[in-house]
């Protein structure tokens, strides 16, 4: 296992691109977990409702419009996570410069494409 996880905004719809990426983390042998509005399971991957505690996440996959990561900065920052991804849709110049301000990368991109690429 490599590069562990969290999938924030996950989704038990199978047409979601929060699915599909637990998927292809799992596929591509990465440790994931997740958190969604519905607990259920992606894969072999439990979605959480809550902020669980975790620990040694290496990446954040952000599924989440800006306005509803707002209640999650402080969690995500006390992860204290290597980066956090913004997939499209999640961009957010003010939780980016949050993230800056505490020494977390920020990548604007998409988990799809950059497992694909194999640049994730």
């Amino acid at each position: 296992m490599k590069k562990r996880t969290l999938v924030l905004g996950a989704s038990l719809k199978p047409n979601r691109y929060s699915n599909i990426a637990i998927k292809r983390l799992r596929d591509n042998a990465i440790e994931t977990v997740a958190i969604g509005l519905q607990k259920g399971i992606v894969a072999d991957v439990t979605i959480e409702t809550e902020n669980i505690f975790l620990e040694n996440i290496d990446t954040v996959t952000l599924y989440l419009n800006p306005k509803r990561q707002e209640s999650y900065y402080e969690y995500i920052i006390n992860l204290e996570p290597r980066r956090v991804i913004f997939n499209p849709g999640t961009e957010n110049v003010e939780f980016i410069k949050l993230l800056k301000e505490k020494g977390i990368e920020s990548e604007i991109a998409c988990t799809l494409v950059l497992l694909s690429t194999k640049q994730y």
